[in-house]
């Protein structure tokens, strides 16, 4: 499996060696001693999976202590634009994000550390899975607006369909008024 660290430490994409011939593909999608020389947490708790249409975006979502949860994430059919924040107050990246194309083709996946807002728009009609390193709990569910301006993210798409839940969630400087983008 390779691995692609990015700029924002604990963040990572896993792209696995998928073995292909005539009767289809194989590939590993979690091997613990892999996990366990990279850092990463090596049980999950929680299993989820969502069917998104093209259009969709979902997030920019994240639990807050002492529910917060790593993701393990990646697409089963279809592609996304993967995005995640930084919002550990301490962090030298706070603020910051990166995105993933996630490509069921590629069967490539993102490791999305405790304390950072998750986010993804399908670019086709998508079955997204994540595994979590906690369980959810609906009173210390948080998030950030997906437009909020002081993050500035691209998400490559015009016109998103977006939940009414998403559309209320407040901007970073309301979470966050201390912080400094």
């Amino acid at each position: 499996m390779q691995v692609r660290q990015t700029a924002i430490e604990g963040l990572v994409e896993l792209i696995p060696r998928v073995f292909e011939d005539e009767r289809g593909f194989f590939f590993e999608s979690y091997n613990k001693p892999l996990f366990a020389s990279l850092g990463l947490p090596m049980e999950f708790v929680q299993d989820n999976q969502s069917f998104s249409v093209k259009g969709v975006l979902r997030g920019l979502h994240m639990q807050n202590e002492p529910f917060a949860q790593g993701k393990l994430v990646r697409v089963i059919t279809g592609q996304v634009l993967d995005v995640a924040v930084d919002l550990r107050p301490d962090s030298p990246t706070f603020g910051q994000y990166e995105t993933f194309l996630l490509d069921a083709r590629l069967s490539n996946m993102a490791y999305i550390p405790q304390g950072f807002a998750h986010g993804f728009v399908a670019l086709e009609d998508s079955v997204f899975s994540y595994k979590c390193t906690n369980i959810y709990n609906k009173a210390a569910e948080s998030g950030i607006r997906w437009d909020d301006p002081d993050l500035n993210i691209n998400w490559g798409v015009s016109d998103p369909i977006i939940s009414d839940k998403d559309q209320e969630l407040k901007l970073l400087r309301e979470v966050f008024p201390q912080a400094v983008v």
